[in-house]
């Protein structure tokens, strides 16, 4: 049945290959910092009231909020890496979710910059302390996250290729319905901001959505790889990314703990499951 859906996989094949392109790398770089440029010159226009009313409308008024966009588009970036490596190994993911987890940590304390007057003058020390406490909380899982890498240990529970194949193709599969999911929240979002200026919930909606896909990868997997180590350890490397997502809607600080505990469980499953190994 699932060697009937190969042309589907080719087609995320193909999609993988564009995006992962050193080429497409830059030409997405390029437009970051053009794009930066360009909320900069937009917001300064808008400021001087050079904008028409429409524009004038989405425009805001504070340069800081041209940090914010490109940091958004760097995770858009990342968001979109994350859902690629699903067809890769679980322990690849995982890595590829601590990365996104420290830079949406990293935009959140740029988010705080937008809230700054100018010229910039701090009388609330709140801000600050969100800026530190996020910027930490970076700093704590780029650490794990080296430590992660020489923790992990590639661990082979499919002896049959056919049947390593059909997983393989299987991650694909959902993958590419995920990258649908991914293309179509996006364009919906940006038509609803240019109707009516509002922002959406767009990271929000698409963990929501990665929610579920984690479950189902947990059921996937568990029809290949029936063994308790197996079934423990992708149970709990979701348990953890189910923790670093659910974080995403608690209040601060609660959100940066909640992040950094799950960055910590991680590790530890991860170093008890290659100590231990599958015996």
């Amino acid at each position: 049945m699932i060697e009937r859906c190969e042309p589907l996989t080719n087609i995320f094949d193909c999609i993988h290959h564009f995006w992962e392109h050193p080429r497409t790398q830059k030409i997405l770089a390029v437009l970051i910092l053009v794009t930066y440029l360009l909320a900069l010159a937009g917001i300064e226009a808008n400021r001087e009231g050079l904008l028409p009313d429409w524009m004038a409308r989405l425009t805001p008024s504070s340069h800081f909020q041209a940090i914010q966009l490109a940091f958004t588009l760097i995770l858009g970036m990342e968001m979109m890496e994350l859902i690629l490596s699903i067809s890769g190994s679980l322990s690849k993911s995982l890595g590829k979710q601590l990365e996104v987890m420290a830079l949406i940590l990293m935009r959140d304390a740029f988010k705080q910059l937008s809230l700054l007057p100018e010229p910039v003058s701090i009388t609330d020390p709140l801000p600050l302390l969100f800026i530190a406490s996020s910027g930490a909380g970076a700093l704590f899982i780029f650490l794990c996250l080296g430590f992660y890498h020489k923790l992990r240990a590639h661990q082979n529970y499919i002896s049959d290729p056919l049947e390593q194949m059909r997983y393989v193709m299987s991650k694909k599969l959902m993958a590419l319905v995920l990258v649908l999911l991914f293309v179509g929240i996006a364009l919906r979002d940006a038509v609803i901001f240019l109707r009516s200026g509002e922002e959406s919930a767009f990271f929000e909606t698409i963990y929501t959505v990665l929610i579920f896909a984690d479950i189902a990868l947990v059921l996937v997997s568990q029809r290949f790889m029936p063994s308790f180590h197996a079934v423990f350890r992708n149970s709990s490397f979701v348990i953890g990314t189910l923790l670093m997502r659910l974080s995403l809607s608690a209040p601060w600080p609660w959100s940066v703990a909640t992040i950094c505990f799950a960055t910590l469980y991680i590790l530890g499953v991860t170093g008890a499951i290659t100590y231990f190994g599958s015996s």
